[in-house]
Order: C-alpha cells, then structure tokens, then sequence
C-alpha cells in the first residue's frame, strides 16, 4: 500500500498528471434521502482531502472536472447552487492554497452565465497563485474537451498556421493552458466508466481506474489506492509489451 512507503517511495512511480471525475454527488444525497444540493456540499472535503494528499504525496499536476458544458441542462436552482458552493470555497479555502505552493487555474469559463461576481473571485485566486510551482491545480469549470479542440483549430486558422505544418505538437500548442502535461491517470468515481468530454485530447493515453465509492465518500486512502493501482500497470503507448521477448502480443 501507498499509506505504508516512505515519502521518497511514493514519488517513484508515481503519475506526474492525475485527473479526477468527481462522480456521484447526486447518488451520494439520494442515498441519504438528501437534495442533490447536499451531495454538492459534501463534495468540498473530498477536494479538499484528495488536493492535500496529492500535493504531500508529489504529484505535480492535479486536474479536477467540477462542471462540465453540458452541466448548464441541470435544473436552474441546481446550477446556482453549484456557482455559490463553488464561490464559497475559493474564499474559504484560496489562503490554504496559496501558502501551500498551489498554483490555481480554471479551464472553461466562456460561458456567459457564470456570475460575474464568481468569475471575479477565480481571476482573483489565479492571479494570487500564479507564482506557486509546488503543484497545478486545474480546475475543468464549464469545461468541454470537443470545445477545446475546436477553439484549438479556429486558433490555428485565425494564426494562418499551413497545413502541412499542422501536427500534433503545433495543435497541442493552440490547446488552452499548452504547457499542461498529458493526463498520466484519470481516476472516475462512482464505478462509472465514460469520458465525459473531459480533457478528451490530454487523456489520450490515460491510465483509467474506476473506484466504486462515491465522489463525496472519497479521501485521502482511496487516492492511494488508486496511485497503486497506477503503479503496477505497464504502460506501452501502443507498443509492444515489454519485455519483448516473452509475448510477441502486440498492445491495443
């Protein structure tokens, strides 16, 4: 177990990028015979938890899916909610975060609805952080990944880029926040298994790990649990496996 290694065990092994689905908030208050609101509420400490844990154990990026482009289809009361909870814990907790090294981005945000007053309190707290390097934390707010991508080719037009010069590194370059390293392990409460339209061209070759419990119900232990489960998998890329000659298989 990762619990039990020494700090400078942990880091060896370990992913540079983790990326968070923060599933089942809804399912988590029904369960209790809640309001959804209240799953959104419990959410906090697992941010909370699970940023402290990843930043303790080394991981160096940390990107956290909180609402999506499609997210605006929930009921109106539901998305207020959301754009409040979200308000209160940059307030109470950007002090935290900046005296811990965190650097704090948002990725999204186009979307006119976001409260003005909320969009404030974001700029304010990357702004405040913009410095720190002890890790990334990237928030995925309003985000969609096929969004991304077409924005990333409209820049890449509106830049004259020629075709023949379009590769993968110069469209990567175009993505928002282009210095962002490929997602290494997505890690999707819940037990569901979807992408989501999340970070769609980072996770490209993501490690996936699909815990069963609850987003609210999830800490510090099952961060672990996941990092473990990283650390045992071979990652080939779409090679061969290694070494090779004890398979001639050849990886899908």
């Amino acid at each position: 177990m990762i619990e039990s290694l020494s700090a400078m065990e942990i880091v060896s092994g370990l992913p540079c990028h983790v990326a968070c689905v923060m599933d089942g908030n809804g399912r988590w208050a029904a369960q209790r015979s809640l309001p959804r609101t209240a799953g959104h509420e419990a959410a906090e400490a697992a941010v909370v938890d699970v940023i402290e844990a990843a930043r303790s154990a080394g991981i160096k990026w940390l990107s956290l899916y909180a609402f999506s482009t499609e997210n605006w289809r929930r009921p109106t009361a539901e998305v207020d909610i959301l754009m409040r909870l979200v308000r209160r814990a940059i307030r109470k907790h950007a002090p935290a975060l900046h005296a811990r090294g965190v650097r704090c981005r948002f990725l999204g945000m186009s979307d006119p609805r976001i409260p003005p007053s909320l969009v404030q309190d974001i700029t304010d707290l990357m702004t405040l952080t913009s410095d720190n390097r002890r890790m990334t934390l990237t928030v995925a707010f309003d985000h969609g990944g096929r969004r991304d991508i077409v924005e990333a080719a409209r820049s890449l037009i509106h830049a004259a880029v020629p075709a023949e010069q379009v590769t993968e590194a110069t469209f990567a370059r175009h993505l928002p926040y282009s210095d962002t390293p490929d997602v290494d392990l997505v890690i999707r409460t819940s037990g569901e298994q979807r992408i989501s339209n999340f970070m769609l061209w980072q996770v490209a070759y993501a490690e996936w790990v699909f815990p069963q419990v609850l987003w609210p119900d999830f800490r510090a232990t099952h961060l672990w649990e996941c990092l473990e489960a990283y650390r045992s998998r071979q990652r080939r890329f779409g090679g061969l496996r290694r070494p090779a000659a004890t398979t001639g298989e050849e990886s899908r």
